[in-house]
């Protein structure tokens, strides 16, 4: 079963070392090609095609093949979820993108079929036929979500989750921050109680909503910080605005590191600040731990 995309323990996303021309990273989505060979999920029918089709366009490089393949597997079968992926990817526009994943959807709906559903219900990902559909699902809902739906956004991330509670896409932390900006915290409580995972994003999202709960009187909210920290000691200074944001250019953050202080500030951020005295809580307490040199372990 592939992992989420934010693992629990405190690990680096490497990026590549500094170079006047730094190699492209290599698709993900592309290595699945050689997961349906092992799972012998090579098919015959016209879907499975197309679906090769689109391996060989992950691996290419250049946005012009990229498309001219995504159009080929859309020629051989109209249900290829990935083809529509990728050209919503390629979009020129947000509302075109919108359009483009909704139609991935459709696609991946009719290619699993109800029986699908069924048989798949509560382990989406963990089957590579499961796979474009969850894709395009979650490229429907962030166009949604930047173009200002929030409440088509949340439909779209809670039926995601039903889906697949294991949340190998990290949908849920997404969906947290879509609850903040609704300040819906009892949806919020109940999705944090849903998962336990000992990220920075977690665990702070967690001293938030105690401290709204308690004033940041009681020890369990305190405590809540002190793992945060641990987690992740650099959300308090970037979230007070005493130290700069570092955003990565690369695809990947570092967990525990600024970067990833920096997306959970930017997600997060303002549910802090719209609630009062949350940010001086957290700064004043965090100002009383010290920093923990760490020795991260690398991953891509």
């Amino acid at each position: 079963m592939p992992i989420s995309k934010k693992p629990r323990s405190k690990t680096v996303v490497k990026t590549p070392p500094k170079a006047s021309a730094p190699a492209a990273l290599p698709d993900r989505r592309a290595m699945e090609s050689f997961l349906a060979v092992i799972a012998g999920h090579r098919g015959d029918d016209a879907t499975a095609k197309a679906q090769d089709v689109m391996y060989e366009a992950w691996e290419r490089t250049t946005p012009r093949s990229r498309i001219a393949l995504a159009r080929k597997a859309l020629g051989i079968s109209p249900l290829c979820a990935d083809a529509y992926v990728l050209l919503a990817e390629e979009a020129r526009s947000i509302e075109e993108a919108r359009d483009l994943y909704a139609k991935g959807v459709e696609a991946g709906e009719l290619a699993l079929g109800p029986r699908g559903f069924k048989e798949y219900a509560g382990h989406f990902w963990g089957f590579l036929e499961t796979r474009p559909y969850m894709r395009a699902r979650a490229g429907l809902a962030s166009t949604l979500l930047l173009l200002g739906d929030v409440d088509g956004a949340v439909a779209h991330y809670r039926d995601m989750l039903k889906l697949n509670p294991n949340d190998n896409q990290g949908i849920r932390y997404v969906l947290a921050g879509c609850l903040l900006r609704q300040d819906n915290y009892s949806a919020l409580k109940e999705l944090l109680a849903a998962h336990e995972d000992g990220s920075g994003f977690w665990l702070y999202t967690q001293a938030l909503v105690a401290f709204r709960e308690s004033g940041g009187g009681d020890e369990q909210a305190a405590a809540l910080v002190r793992d945060a920290w641990s987690a992740n000691e650099h959300v308090p200074a970037i979230l007070a605005g005493t130290k700069p944001a570092v955003s990565s250019n690369e695809g990947y953050i570092t967990m525990g590191g600024p970067d990833e202080a920096t997306y959970y500030v930017t997600e997060c951020g303002a549910a802090w600040h719209r609630t009062p005295g949350a940010v001086t809580w957290l700064t004043k307490l965090a100002a009383t731990l010290a920093p923990k040199r760490r020795t991260r372990a690398t991953m891509h």
